[in-house]
């Protein structure tokens, strides 16, 4: 079965329409999947057709061992990066602006 075929079901084993309305015991007319509010997600299928980024915040002191990490975790399974830049950079200051003075490379 292909995967746009595939019918979701709550525990009990009731299948969830793509799109649950008022008539599946959604309260009110909140737009549609994709739609501004965005109340149902910025996409039309949500997690039904791609799961969820699995990320994690990682950053070292040098940009080869960021790298070095960077590439190991997408060789074990990792579908984002979440990169950890020093407290400085983060702010949006200059790493030479004096309010950066004993921050810049600290973390991240």
């Amino acid at each position: 079965m292909a995967d746009e075929d595939k019918v979701f079901r709550t525990r009990a084993g009731i299948p969830i329409p793509d799109v649950p309305d008022q008539e599946f015991g959604v309260g009110e007319d909140v737009g549609e999947p994709g739609s501004p509010p965005y109340t149902r997600g910025i996409h039309k299928s949500m997690y039904r057709e791609k799961t969820w980024t699995m990320r994690q915040y990682a950053g070292f002191s040098s940009a080869k061992e960021t790298n070095e990490r960077f590439l190991s975790l997408l060789e074990k399974g990792q579908s984002g990066l979440s990169v950890a830049f020093d407290l400085p950079t983060q702010l949006g200051l200059d790493s030479d602006d004096d309010m950066s003075l004993g921050e810049v490379g600290k973390v991240g």
